[in-house]
C-alpha cells in the first residue's frame, strides 16, 4: 500500500489536483476562515470556488456533467482543503450523498438533479437523519412518510442536519412501515430527495443550532410535509441500506480531511518550535517538544496507510467496510493528537484566535463524534471483524 507522497508519484492526475487544490485555498488565508468562524458565517465564496473549479463534482459521472473520478480523487481535494487550514465541512457533504442519488435514483432522477449539481445550480449538501432521542441509533428513528395518492406526508423532526440553510435539496431518511410490521429490523426506512426551495415555509422549518464548530448545524421540524411520490429514492422500505451504502465513502472522505488537518498542526508546529526561543535557545531543541511532534507525525503517516488502503478497496468495488471504519478512527485520532500537541507547543498564544490553532483544534475534535463515534466503531470491528457477541 502507497503513501500519500508515493500515490502522488504514481498518479500525475492526483498530483496535479492536490496542485490545483492549494493554489484554489493560498486565496482563503486564515483572516477568511477567521472572520468567517468569528461570525458564525457559511463560507459561500470558498463553496462557489470549489463548484466553479469543479472540484465538488469530482466523483458525478461525465454524462451528468461531473468528472468522473474515483474516491482518491474527492479524498486528496478534501485533505488538501485541510492542509490549507480551511475546512471541508461547509461542502464535503455533497460528494458522499449524491451517491445515494447516483446508485440508487431513477434515470429521471439523476438526469433531473445531477447536472444540476455539478453546475453548482444547485446543492445537495443537507443529510437528514439523525434526531434527538435516537441519535446513532437510526433503527429507532420516529420520522414517518406516509403514502397520501400522489404524495407522501411526512412528520418528525431532525438534528445535527448541518447545512440546511445554505442547501437545496435534502436527503432524508423517513419510517415508511413501523417496527412491528417489518421481518427484518434494517426494514422500513426510505429515503427521499426532498426539495426544499418548495418544502420551506410549507411543512419544513429549519432552527439553527448554534455549536462549538461553525458547521451551519440546524434542527429540522416537518409538520405534514408533502412531497411529491417520485421524491423516493429506489425502493419504498429499502433506505437504510442505501444510506449504509454510503457511509464506507462519508468515512473515507472524513478521515482523509482528519490527516489534513494532522499534517496542519504538524507543520503549525513544527515551524513554531524553530522559531520560538525561551530561555535563550529554541524550544525546537528540546525532546519535550521534539517528540510528541514526531510521535504525533508517526500516528499521522500510519493512519495515512489506512486510509490510502480503504481507498484503494472502494475504487476496485471491494469491500471496504472494515478499512473505512478502522481509517476514520486512526486518522480522527492522529490529527487529535497532532491538535493536542500543536496547542501544547504554541503555550498560552496557541489560544489566540490569530495563530488559528483554537479554531483547528475545536474542528477537528469533531470527528471523534461524528459522522460515528470511535465507539461504535470499535463495536463494528468486535462485532463484524472478529465474531465477537453483539453488545447491544
Amino acid at each position: 500500500m502507497t503513501s500519500t507522497a508515493q500515490n502522488d508519484e504514481i498518479d500525475p492526475v492526483i498530483r496535479a489536483i492536490r496542485e490545483s487544490v492549494q493554489a484554489l485555498c493560498a486565496d482563503f488565508p486564515g483572516e477568511y476562515w477567521r472572520k468567517i468562524d468569528r461570525g458564525r458565517e457559511y463560507p459561500t465564496t470558498f463553496v462557489n470556488a470549489l463548484t466553479q473549479s469543479g472540484f465538488l463534482a469530482a466523483l458525478i459521472p461525465e454524462e451528468y456533467g461531473g468528472s468522473g473520478l474515483g474516491i482518491n480523487a474527492a479524498a486528496t481535494i478534501l485533505e488538501e482543503i485541510h492542509k490549507s487550514g480551511a475546512n471541508g465541512g461547509a461542502c464535503h457533504a455533497q460528494m458522499y450523498t449524491m451517491g445515494t442519488l447516483l446508485r440508487h435514483g431513477s434515470d429521471a432522477q439523476k438526469s433531473k438533479w445531477l447536472p444540476k449539481i455539478a453546475n453548482g445550480e444547485i446543492r445537495l449538501q443537507a443529510f437528514g437523519v439523525t434526531e434527538p432521542t435516537s441519535g446513532t441509533d437510526t433503527l429507532n428513528l420516529r420520522t414517518t412518510a406516509v403514502r397520501k395518492g400522489d404524495v407522501f406526508i411526512v412528520n418528525g423532526q431532525k438534528v445535527w442536519t448541518s447545512r440546511a440553510e445554505h442547501s437545496d435539496l435534502m436527503l432524508l431518511l423517513a419510517r415508511t412501515t413501523s417496527k412491528e410490521d417489518v421481518k427484518k429490523r434494517t426494514d422500513g426506512l426510505s429515503v427521499f430527495l426532498i426539495d426544499m426551495r418548495d418544502a420551506v415555509g410549507n411543512g419544513l422549518t429549519i432552527k439553527p443550532l448554534r455549536a462549538m464548530v461553525n458547521h451551519a448545524t440546524t434542527e429540522v421540524f416537518l409538520d405534514d410535509l408533502e412531497i411529491p411520490a417520485d421524491s423516493l429514492i429506489g425502493e419504498i422500505d429499502k433506505g437504510f441500506k442505501y444510506i449504509l451504502d454510503g457511509m464506507n465513502a462519508e468515512r473515507i472522505l472524513i478521515a482523509a480531511e482528519c490527516i489534513g488537518d494532522a499534517r496542519w498542526f504538524i507543520k503549525k508546529a513544527t515551524d513554531y518550535a524553530k522559531e520560538r526561543e525561551v530561555f535563550g535557545r529554541k524550544i525546537g531543541q528540546n525532546q519535550g517538544i521534539q517528540f510528541p511532534i514526531a510521535r504525533a507525525y508517526a500516528s499521522t503517516e500510519s493512519a495515512d496507510l489506512m486510509v490510502q488502503k480503504a481507498i484503494h478497496l472502494y475504487d476496485a468495488n471491494q469491500h471496504a467496510g472494515e478499512a473505512a471504519n478502522l481509517a476514520k478512527m486512526l486518522a480522527s485520532e492522529a490529527s487529535w493528537e497532532a491538535a493536542n500537541v500543536c496547542m501544547q507547543t504554541f503555550g498560552g498564544f496557541g489560544f489566540a484566535e490569530e495563530y488559528d490553532v483554537e479554531r483547528k483544534f475545536r474542528e477537528t475534535r469533531l470527528y471523534q463524534i461524528a459522522p460515528i463515534s470511535t465507539n461504535l466503531i470499535l463495536s463494528y470491528v468486535s462485532e463484524h471483524v472478529l465474531g465477537l457477541p453483539r453488545s447491544f
